[in-house]
């Protein structure tokens, strides 16, 4: 037994003066792939939907070709890798005016999950931006290799604003490891295909697959959802959170799937008028706070309850195209019908 025991510790005191030795990239790298190997398996032997075989190999194809192509481009462009620029940075930005470490890495974290979010809605915004990051969204078959589906120039775009947020608030390179593999793990959380228990819970806190999925939905109104990385309070607190479950992943119409044919397709204009939501929130909150008036017999006193009510089930419910309004007038309907025979019944 205490062979055993022995036997353990030194493997564990190799294993962590290989892990100190190694390099800050290499740490990187080797925590990305620990982490992929993690959802991978977990995905084989229980995924939450069945795709097809063919079709997952070629997705699995796809992401982790431009996985291994917008790693080698990266390394050849002449820029300081992120944690480098946090070595030379630490202690001379905004956060040295603050004395205590622990929140230090705090603000750090809070600081690139949030602009992660900015970013990302920027880029479902703005045409010039979502032009490459609709490349991400095509995958229709989600999976944890999803992840990878990232342009080339988007990457780019997003390493730069990092950079410069490091070299602006100066965070340490340590805390910026960490940052890393937490964003890294939940990226790659958001996109496997598994289920979580009690996910819709912990989607108060955390972005979840289930929230993100939401994000991955053919319907425009649905896709422009959800843009957190690591926590959903920036969905909540801009009004940007949906919990609901897509009909459909990827993006409208046909577009290609094979490594090629998707760099090409990053460079390509996106055409998203047809797609915009053909009427505004505010109508759907009224129409459905006016039945929920009706629902009690319009008596005063009430209508700002309901058309708060009104505006957070619509939010939450989701909005915008004509086949969601016909929905959820229907359905508005539906329980106004119900409840008006309940009352008449009593």
């Amino acid at each position: 037994m205490l062979n055993e025991f022995k036997f353990l510790t030194d493997l564990a005191q190799s294993y962590l003066t290989w892990l100190i030795n190694i390099s800050a990239e290499g740490v990187a790298a080797y925590i990305l792939c620990l982490f992929f190997a993690l959802f991978l398996i977990l995905e084989f032997y229980e995924p939450r939907k069945d795709w097809l075989a063919n079709r997952l190999r070629q997705s699995y194809r796809t992401n982790i070709g431009l996985f291994i192509f917008n790693s080698v481009a990266m390394s050849l462009l002449p820029l300081p890798s992120l944690l480098s620029l946090a070595g030379q940075y630490a202690g001379t930005g905004l956060l040295s005016a603050i004395s205590s470490p622990v929140l230090k890495a705090v603000l750090s974290f809070l600081a690139i999950d949030l602009l992660l979010y900015l970013l990302h809605k920027a880029s479902h915004s703005f045409d010039c931006l979502w032009m490459f990051h609709k490349v991400h969204h095509n995958d229709p078959y989600l999976n944890v290799s999803t992840a990878f589906r990232i342009h080339f120039p988007e990457l780019v775009i997003i390493n730069l604003i990092k950079a410069l947020l490091v070299m602006v608030l100066g965070i340490q390179d340590t805390w910026l490891l960490v940052n890393e593999a937490i964003i890294v793990f939940f990226t790659l959380l958001h996109h496997a295909n598994i289920s979580l228990k009690a996910e819709k819970l912990l989607g108060r806190v955390i972005i979840t697959p289930y929230l993100h999925r939401v994000h991955h939905s053919v319907q425009r109104n649905e896709h422009d959802r959800n843009y957190g990385t690591v926590l959903s309070v920036w969905d909540r607190l801009f009004g940007t959170l949906a919990e609901l479950e897509p009909e459909a992943i990827g993006i409208k119409k046909s577009s290609p799937q094979d490594f090629v044919n998707l760099l090409k397709f990053g460079f390509t204009m996106p055409h998203r008028s047809s797609d915009k939501a053909a009427v505004s929130l505010e109508t759907m909150i009224a129409e459905a706070a006016y039945y929920k008036a009706e629902k009690r017999g319009f008596y005063p006193g009430h209508e700002l309850r309901d058309w708060l009510e009104a505006k957070n089930e619509m939010l939450r419910m989701g909005y915008g195209d004509e086949r969601s309004h016909h929905n959820l007038l229907q359905k508005w309907l539906g329980i106004t019908e119900v409840d008006k025979g309940i009352n008449s019944s009593v």
